[in-house]
């Protein structure tokens, strides 16, 4: 197969953030050389926990409003990795943000992991059909962390799925670990580090492809700053940078993201999601 117009791919991500924080990099990369990206989002991430304190009263248990002021960071994220084609899965608001495992929210008649599989899966195929997708990334078998929502995203798009190319996002045990170990030489970081195992992270024999982002750190940054509700981001005179979550744990950020392959034919697609297409 060889392409012979821009080539087109396909994120799946569960929640507003994920596109910027799994995959951030690789969306500004292929968006900046010309490549059609469409971000597919399956909720509004209403069960969010809020890091500003100003903002707390928009989460779920108060005036309920979290989701739409997640969707205008959504969109400002875009704006910031070259993102012009981005659809809610099933429309804006057709599925809920289910929580983490065991909590009162994955019962709510909306939560996406309460939809048919079925029906979410012909809504991805629609998407899939009117786009024609070279490659499709969405997670693994776990979600990258156990997330219901993540396993749920990584249901539908392999059951959609029938002729692409597909990758599964992961991160990297080396280039974390390596990551933290530069973070503990850092005076006044304003988080803590991670213990040992703390973050999920893929052995490196599994990961098949690694794309290399460090020309577009910039804008997977301002990606992130942009999604304030969910996501801190600290970076010194210096250069160093580093985010982290409502828990307040360090998390560094590198310069290359990293993909298994779980589908198609991946000759010389070591270093590129479209290598020998």
């Amino acid at each position: 197969m060889t392409l012979t117009a821009p080539p087109r791919l396909l994120m799946v991500h569960a929640h507003p953030d994920d596109e910027s924080l799994w995959t951030g990099g690789t969306i500004a990369r292929y968006a900046a050389t010309g490549a059609q990206v469409t971000l597919v989002t399956c909720t509004l991430g209403e069960e969010g926990e809020i890091i500003p304190p100003e903002l707390a009263l928009l989460e779920a248990a108060e005036a309920d409003q979290l989701g739409g002021y997640r969707n205008a960071e959504l969109r400002n994220a875009c704006a910031a990795l070259g993102v012009v084609d981005h659809r809610y899965l099933g429309g804006i608001g057709r599925w809920r943000d289910s929580g983490m495992v065991g909590v009162a929210s994955n019962a709510h008649p909306r939560a996406f992991i309460q939809g048919a599989l079925e029906v979410q899966v012909a809504q991805l195929r629609e998407i899939l059909d009117a786009v024609q997708p070279d490659v499709v990334v969405t997670y693994g078998p776990d979600g990258g962390y156990g997330h219901p929502d993540h396993i749920r995203a990584h249901d539908i798009t392999m059951a959609a799925c029938t002729s692409q190319r597909v990758f599964h996002v992961v991160t990297s045990k080396k280039a974390t670990d390596a990551g933290v170990q530069e973070l503990s030489a850092v005076q006044d970081l304003p988080y803590r580090l991670p213990y040992p195992g703390e973050l999920p992270v893929t052995d490196d024999a599994k990961i098949t492809c690694v794309v290399n982002i460090a020309d577009h750190l910039d804008a997977k940054l301002r990606a992130l700053r942009a999604h304030q509700t969910q996501i801190s981001v600290w970076q010194d005179d210096s250069g160093w940078s580093c985010y982290a979550l409502s828990n307040g744990i360090a998390q560094p950020i590198v310069d290359s993201e990293y993909y298994i392959l779980a589908r198609g034919d991946g000759t010389d697609a070591s270093t590129d999601l479209f290598g020998g297409l």
